[in-house]
């Protein structure tokens, strides 16, 4: 009996699956994060708070300053070093073709806010007010920066800065805006170029394996952990389409064959992919993410349930693995392939 192998594309399979693969990390959760500088590296002396995606408060023993805690403006990048206990030093504006974690995309003073909200004994705003001041006075002036290039829920995230406690007592009420990359932990990284420069895609590297979590945002784990995806390829599709922005169908065309043939490849040969049960994994690019600068895709190994979506997979396919926690079923024999 002679049997084929499988594969699926992001058009044919039902959409809450789809959902659940395309959506990624988000800004993260604005923690608090203390750091001190130099008054040499364009930054006031003291203690400096980043609006980081994940960190704990450090309290600062720094004198306050009446000055803003940051000389850095538009198209200025920054970086800073970040110990294991989270504590935040070295926050210094950067050459952009260099490492650094943020680039700034607006300056803006609270206190000229059209309320009091911000005024000279307010508080600083709570976290809840920090993402909506991220929706109110970043969001636009960012991508309006970015000339368009960017896609929500791809590699990069636009996020605020705010002066640390100290600066904020003695009346400073500057907030950067800018883009950061961020790991799957929410932690910011280094990176290299201008984002409108960059591919905007957010993909994982061959090998890596991939859980989805409750809030549909995929993140990388040890294949030995229950995981979704098992990532065998990166495709920049810029170069197969270079003119124009390629349909769905277009994509799916060219990505059938190279995704199948990178399973193929990232399994050892044609009868393993076989046996293994699992199919040939990608997404396509829709028009608005094309346009926003996203046109690398990933291709992965996966398993769709009998409901439809996603089965559990425990184990790197190279090797021993389950589906849902038993191993692949028997497959018929089947005719070997004609050269």
């Amino acid at each position: 009996m002679k049997a084929t192998r499988s594969w699926r594309s992001a058009t044919a399979v039902q959409a809450g699956l789809i959902a659940m693969l395309v959506a990624a990390v988000g800004v993260g959760s604005y923690n608090h994060v203390a750091a001190e500088t130099s008054a040499d590296d364009g930054v006031d002396t003291g203690a400096r708070t980043t609006m980081a995606s994940t960190g704990a408060a450090v309290t600062s023993t720094s004198a306050p300053s009446t000055a803003p805690f940051t000389t850095a403006d538009v198209g200025d990048c920054l970086t800073w070093d970040v110990a294991p206990d989270g504590t935040v030093s070295n926050f210094e504006k950067t050459d952009c073709a260099t490492d650094h974690r943020f680039e700034v995309s607006a300056r803006e003073d609270l206190a000229t806010y059209p309320s009091s909200e911000f005024g000279s004994s307010a508080p600083a705003p709570n976290l809840t007010r920090q993402a909506q001041l991220r929706e109110e006075l970043c969001k636009t002036p960012t991508i309006d920066y970015l000339g368009g290039r960017y896609t929500p829920r791809g590699r990069y995230s636009i996020a605020p800065i705010l002066p640390p406690a100290s600066a904020w007592e003695a009346g400073d009420r500057t907030m950067l805006c800018g883009v950061q990359v961020t790991d799957d932990t929410g932690q910011t990284l280094t990176t290299r170029g201008r984002a409108a420069e960059q591919d905007q895609s957010r993909i994982f590297q061959p090998g890596e394996c991939v859980t989805i979590d409750a809030a549909g945002a995929p993140r990388a784990v040890d294949c030995a952990e229950p995981h979704q995806l098992e990532i065998t390829a990166v495709i920049d599709l810029k170069p197969v389409f270079p003119e124009g922005t390629p349909t769905v169908e277009e994509q799916d065309a060219f990505l059938k064959g190279a995704c199948t043939q990178a399973a193929t490849t990232h399994l050892g040969g044609d009868d393993p992919f076989y046996y293994s049960t699992l199919e040939s994994f990608w997404t396509a690019i829709d028009a608005n993410a094309w346009t926003g600068g996203a046109n690398t895709v990933n291709c992965a190994l996966f398993k769709a349930n009998g409901e439809g979506r996603f089965a559990t997979l425990e184990g790197a396919a190279t090797g021993p693995f389950l589906i849902d926690g038993a191993p692949p079923a028997p497959q018929p024999e089947r005719d070997p392939l004609r050269q």
